[in-house]
C-alpha cells in the first residue's frame, strides 16, 4: 500500500510503525494524511501487526490540523472531524492490539488527541503538548474533551484547553497524561524497544486489557466485575495462556504467539 503524507512499516519483531511524513509543515495534519494514517490502522491487523508505534518525522509528532490546506473558512468547521478526524480515533481505540506513542517536539490539537489515543505515551524532555484551539475561538475536538479529562482530571483539563498554554512533558507526566519521559536522543530506541516487547506479549490479552480499560470508566462495579468475567474467560481459552501455564510450570520464560 502506498502513502504519500506517511509511512508503514512492519518491523520484524512485528511492530507497525506509522511515521506522519510532512516534516516541512511540523506534520500537519491535512484530511488526506488523516485518511491515509487512517487507512495504515486499518491495515494493521492484515499485516500481522502485533503493536502499533506511532511516531513523527522531524522537528515535531505534529502542529494540528493543517489550516493552511483548507482553501479558506468553511461555514461548518465540524464537517471535517465527522469525515477525517473522528473515524481515525475511533479506528485507534478499536485495534486489538497495543498503541504507543513517541512525542517529540511540539503535539498540538488534533495531533495531540492522535497521541494521547494511545495506550502509552513517551516523550522527549524537549517535547511538549498543546490544546491551542480557544486562541482563534474554537474548542478541542478529535477526542480532546473526552481523553484530558481521564487522563489528567477535570481541574487540569480545563486549565490546558480553556487557557490554550503549552504542557511541557515533565508536566504532562506529572499530570498522568503520558506514561515516560526520556532524553531526546533515546527516544526513538526507547519507544521501538516497548512496542517491540509488547508485539512479543499475549496479544489477545493486550486487546482485552484496552476494551476493559476504556469501558470501565463508565461502568458500576459489578456490571466492571461481570466485564472481566467474560473476557478472562476469553483469555483463558487462548494458545498463549495455556502454553505460559506450562512454561511456568517448567519454570521457563513463557513465549507468546499471539493467539
Amino acid at each position: 500500500m502506498g502513502f504519500e503524507h506517511i509511512r508503514l512499516e512492519l518491523t520484524p519483531a512485528a511492530v507497525g510503525v506509522i511515521t506522519l511524513n510532512r516534516p516541512d509543515s511540523l506534520n500537519a495534519l491535512s484530511a488526506a494524511m488523516l485518511d491515509e494514517i487512517r487507512a495504515a490502522v486499518d491495515s494493521l491487523p492484515e499485516t500481522g501487526a502485533r503493536c502499533l508505534l506511532l511516531r513523527g518525522e522531524g522537528r515535531g509528532f505534529s502542529s494540528g490540523a493543517d489550516l493552511a490546506s483548507g482553501g479558506g473558512l468553511p461555514d461548518d468547521v465540524g464537517a471535517a472531524l465527522e469525515a477525517h478526524f473522528n473515524p481515525l480515533i475511533e479506528a485507534v481505540f478499536a485495534l486489538p492490539i497495543p498503541v504507543v506513542a513517541a512525542v517529540n517536539g511540539p503535539c498540538a490539537g488534533a495531533g495531540c488527541s492522535l497521541a494521547l489515543a494511545a495506550d502509552i505515551v513517551i516523550a522527549g524532555r524537549s517535547a511538549y503538548f498543546l490544546q491551542a484551539f480557544v486562541n482563534i475561538g474554537l474548542i478541542p475536538d478529535a477526542g480532546a474533551t473526552w481523553l484530558l479529562p481521564r487522563l489528567a482530571g477535570r481541574a487540569r483539563a480545563m486549565e490546558m484547553m480553556m487557557l490554550g498554554e503549552r504542557i511541557p512533558a515533565e508536566q504532562a507526566l506529572d499530570w498522568g497524561m503520558i506514561a515516560r519521559v526520556v532524553d531526546d536522543e533515546t527516544l526513538e530506541s526507547e519507544a521501538l524497544a516497548l512496542a517491540t516487547r509488547l508485539a512479543q506479549g499475549p496479544t489477545i490479552a493486550y486487546g482485552l486489557i484496552r476494551r476493559l480499560a476504556r469501558g470501565a470508566e463508565h461502568l458500576p462495579l459489578t456490571d466492571a466485575l461481570g466485564a472481566e468475567r467474560i473476557a478472562q474467560r476469553d483469555a483463558g481459552r487462548t494458545d498463549d495462556f495455556k502454553a505460559a501455564v506450562i512454561s511456568f510450570l517448567q519454570k521457563q520464560k513463557p513465549r507468546f504467539d499471539g493467539r
